[in-house]
């Protein structure tokens, strides 16, 4: 079964693709069937992820699958919320590639983020990811699995490795920044491993896949 990607994230698409490795599924990127990226005009992770999975299988006529996905502060009343990966506002240099873009985007969000939380003592965070699945534009029944990964936000940040918000994120559970774990780890403890992992359970009891 082939399953579109609302998303032209190589490292999503990637980590992805790991997570649903037990499933009888082939998952491609929008992209690479020459969709363009949806609008996410709400201010949920639920419906801009069935915004997004709507728009990949209206254009494609296949089952679509989509994530939507950020960080949620408790001093900040959730944000950065739905905004998390353009929290700052940031003009890339001209002629700036797609990847160095992110990376730079990257940074600004995580500068801003520890400016809006100088001085404050309550650092409890947590990952969010909203999955949804769909088998046409108009299914009526979309399968939805939501994940959460807390954890609490450093002063400065530690890794290099991953990317957004991973170097300050902190894990008391493993004793290490998001950014400092290797992709096994990451994939068998995030937000969105924990989303992935009630998404393949509702696609064997709802869509008979095994």
């Amino acid at each position: 079964m082939k399953l579109v990607l609302a998303s032209n994230n190589a490292k999503k698409l990637k980590e992805l693709g790991t997570l649903f490795s037990a499933l009888p599924i082939e998952l491609v990127t929008q992209g690479s069937l020459g969709v363009s990226e949806a609008e996410e005009p709400h201010i949920t992770f639920v419906e801009n992820a069935l915004a997004k999975a709507r728009h990949a299988a209206q254009a494609t006529g296949l089952p679509a699958i989509a994530d939507d996905s950020g960080l949620c502060v408790d001093a900040l009343g959730g944000r950065p919320g739905v905004q998390s990966a353009v929290y700052a506002a940031f003009t890339p240099p001209i002629g700036s590639e797609r990847e160095a873009h992110r990376a730079l985007q990257d940074g600004a969000n995580n500068r801003l983020l520890l400016e809006c939380l100088a001085g404050q003592d309550q650092r409890r965070a947590s990952f969010v990811c909203a999955l949804v699945a769909i088998r046409a534009a108009d299914d009526p029944e979309p399968l939805i699995a939501f994940g959460r990964w807390q954890g609490e936000l450093l002063r400065e940040r530690q890794g290099h490795g991953g990317f957004g918000y991973d170097p300050l994120m902190y894990i008391p559970a493993l004793d290490a920044t998001v950014a400092t774990l290797d992709a096994a780890v990451k994939n068998a403890h995030s937000h969105r491993a924990i989303a992935a992992a009630k998404m393949v359970q509702l696609m064997r009891e709802v869509w008979q896949l095994s």
